[in-house]
C-alpha cells in the first residue's frame, strides 16, 4: 500500500474526495487545438491538443482518456493538461465518440472495453510524430480501456508507458456496487447522461429496430445492468450485459502487459469494492500497483480545503518524467 497520498484535513470521506473537484475546482482552461479524427468505420471523434512551451519533434506526448460521460470540461482533464504543459509534455485528449458534445454518426457509441478507436488514434499520433515518446493516461472507464489495450497489444504497444487511475477492472462487480447506498447517486447521474445521449440517436437512426426498445423504455432504465443490457451490449455485438462485462474487464489482461504501467487506486472508491483488485499472480513486473486508504474516485485531494493540492497530477508527472 502506498503511503504517499495524504487527504486534506477534514476530507477523508470518500464522497467528499470524489465530488470536491466537480463542485469546487476552477481551472484556467488550457489553450487547445481541436481536430476531428476519422475512424476506419467512417465515424469520427474529436481530439483536443495542448502544446508544451517550445515543443519540438522529440517532445513526449501524453494521450489522455477520460471517464464515463467525461470530456475536456472535466476538471481532472484540464488540470492534468496544465500540469503536463508546465512539465514539458505535449498532451492530447481523445474524446470517446460523442463525448466532445458533437454526436457521432453511427448508432453505436463507446464502452469500457472499446480499444479499437484508441488503437487507431494512437497509431495516427505515432505516424505524425515518429520521434516522440508516447504515453497514455486513463481515468475510470478510460483507465479500464487503457489497461485492456496494453494487455491486448503486449510487446506491440506503441505506448512507452501508461497510468491508469480508478479503473473499474471488473465491470460486473462495479455495476453491482453502483446499485448500493450513496453510490446510487453516482449511478443516477451517469445513467441520465447516457440516456440523454441515446435518446438523441432515435432522431438520427432507427434505434427501436436495432435494439428493440422504444424511447419510453429507454427513459425507464435506471441501472448500469439495465442500460448496458438494453443498449451497450446489443449495439456493440455482445450477447448480454454480463457478456460485455466479462469480455471488457481489464483485470484479465494485466498479466499480458509489457509496458511500464502505474495503476493508482483508492481502497475507499465508492464506484467499486476491493474484489476488483488483482492479486500478485495476476500482474507482471511491468506494473506498479499503488493503493491508498483514501482518495475516493478520481479524487486524491491533499493540502487543505481552502488550498487543495491535486496529488494525482504530481504523482503522474513524477512517473512520466522517469520514463521520459
Amino acid at each position: 500500500m502506498s503511503e504517499d497520498f495524504r487527504p486534506a484535513f477534514g476530507m477523508k470521506n470518500r464522497h467528499i474526495q470524489t465530488l470536491y473537484s466537480s463542485l469546487f475546482r476552477r481551472n484556467k482552461a488550457p489553450r487547445v487545438e481541436i481536430e476531428n479524427f476519422t475512424l476506419s468505420d467512417g465515424d469520427f471523434l474529436q481530439s483536443y491538443w495542448n502544446r508544451a512551451n517550445n515543443p519540438h519533434a522529440n517532445t513526449p506526448i501524453v494521450i489522455l482518456f477520460h471517464g464515463l460521460a467525461g470530456s475536456f470540461e472535466s476538471p481532472y482533464i484540464q488540470g492534468m493538461m496544465n500540469s503536463l504543459s508546465k512539465s514539458g509534455f505535449n498532451s492530447v485528449l481523445m474524446h470517446f465518440r460523442s463525448c466532445s458534445g458533437e454526436m457521432n454518426k453511427l448508432p453505436r457509441s463507446y464502452h469500457s472495453g472499446e480499444t479499437g478507436d484508441a488503437t487507431e488514434f494512437i497509431y495516427s499520433v505515432k505516424k505524425r510524430f515518429p520521434h516522440a515518446k508516447l504515453f497514455g493516461v486513463g481515468y475510470s472507464l478510460g483507465g479500464n480501456m487503457l489497461l485492456k489495450l496494453l494487455g491486448e497489444q503486449a510487446h506491440d504497444s506503441l505506448l512507452d508507458g501508461a497510468i491508469s487511475v480508478s479503473a473499474p477492472m471488473q465491470l460486473d462487480v462495479c455495476a453491482n456496487e453502483m446499485n448500493k447506498g450513496f453510490s446510487l447517486f453516482y449511478q443516477h447521474h451517469l445513467i441520465k447522461a447516457l440516456k440523454d445521449s441515446l435518446i438523441k440517436k432515435y432522431s438520427l437512426h432507427d434505434m427501436e429496430s436495432l435494439i428493440n426498445i422504444d424511447i419510453d423504455e429507454v427513459k425507464k432504465l435506471k441501472t448500469f445492468w439495465e442500460f448496458d443490457g438494453a443498449y451497450v451490449a446489443p449495439v456493440h455485438g455482445f450477447d448480454s450485459a454480463q457478456d460485455y462485462y466479462t469480455k471488457s474487464s481489464s483485470k484479465q489482461y494485466l498479466k499480458d502487459i509489457r509496458r511500464k504501467t502505474l495503476i493508482i487506486h483508492a481502497l475507499d472508491d465508492p464506484f467499486m469494492n476491493n474484489e476488483i483488485l488483482p492479486t500478485q499472480t495476476e500482474i507482471t513486473n511491468y506494473i506498479s500497483l499503488e493503493l491508498s486508504k483514501y482518495g475516493g474516485h478520481v479524487g486524491f485531494i491533499s493540502g487543505t480545503v481552502f488550498k487543495p493540492k491535486y496529488w494525482l497530477e504530481s504523482r503522474i508527472i513524477d512517473f512520466l518524467i522517469k520514463l521520459k
